[in-house]
């Protein structure tokens, strides 16, 4: 593997290819994979699935059985992992790196199931079907260097990347970045709300709440400011997004119901894991 290329990581087998498999995929070719390298199972793949394999010459295929794997990448729901692991162990050899990104599912899980501990734990968001997402990673015990290294191109592929040395922390990455697009489309959802019932259309307060959203992440892109520092810009003393504020930053407030929020999502990504 060059640096900045992944054109000598393969063989890479993907195994679920919905829309967050899809989406690395893409990512992969982007970033120099050759289509002959990538193989991706599904059973029952989507028609964006097809159509993708198809334009680009992937190989897509219902079992991954007879397949070479150099790299594999578990991309299923953790309620099916045990059955994927059972299928995929004949195929696994000390010379595979296994990466997953399912929710819930332990390292140790997955070591045991395939018989190796090269195996890396991975939490993405929604946000890498567009190149911006961000993915936190743990290396298991059995994980050198150039594991990480290719495992680092492959993530970066979708967007940014942070290693993470404790497992642990794995759930709360989920719980922040891994579902944390859901909570800000849902503050779309309240802001627009909203709006409506203070006059707006739906089609009026849909269309603020969303560029709101869009801009202000834009701005936090370009602008390396705290954003405590971009919101107390945005504050004028005494004025109307102070008394909104003052709403917010109540004690029960929105800080209060976030730290609930994240709570619950950390432990049922601790029982999915059990």
């Amino acid at each position: 593997m060059t640096e900045g290329s992944l054109s000598g990581v393969g063989p890479v087998v993907l195994v679920g290819a919905g829309k967050m498999g899809l989406a690395l995929a893409r990512g992969w070719l982007a970033a120099g994979l050759p289509p002959r390298e990538l193989v991706m199972v599904d059973p029952k793949p989507m028609p964006a699935t097809e159509q993708f394999a198809a334009e680009r010459g992937v190989r897509l295929v219902a079992s991954a059985q007879g397949v070479l794997i150099a790299v594999l990448v578990l991309a299923v729901k953790p309620q099916v992992m045990t059955a994927v692991l059972a299928e995929v162990k004949p195929l696994i050899g000390p010379h595979t790196l296994v990466i997953s990104i399912a929710a819930g599912i332990s390292i140790s899980a997955i070591a045991g199931g395939l018989g190796t501990g090269r195996v890396i734990r991975t939490m993405p968001n929604t946000p890498a079907q567009v190149g911006k997402g961000v993915t936190g990673a743990v290396p298991g015990p059995n994980v050198q260097d150039g594991d990480r290294a290719i495992a680092d191109a492959l993530l970066r592929a979708a967007g940014q990347v942070a290693w993470f040395d404790g497992e642990a922390m794995i759930d709360t990455v989920t719980a922040v970045s891994g579902s944390g697009p859901a909570y800000v489309f849902y503050f779309v959802e309240a802001l627009a709300a909203a709006g409506e019932r203070q006059g707006l259309t739906a089609e009026q307060a849909m269309a603020l709440a969303r560029q709101t959203v869009i801009g202000a992440a834009a701005l936090l892109k370009a602008d390396p400011s705290p954003a405590a520092t971009l919101r107390q810009n945005v504050t004028s003393p005494n004025g109307t997004t102070a008394a909104a504020l003052e709403v917010l930053m109540a004690p029960s407030g929105l800080a209060s119901l976030m730290e609930k929020t994240v709570l619950a999502a950390r432990q049922r990504s601790e029982e999915l894991g059990r």
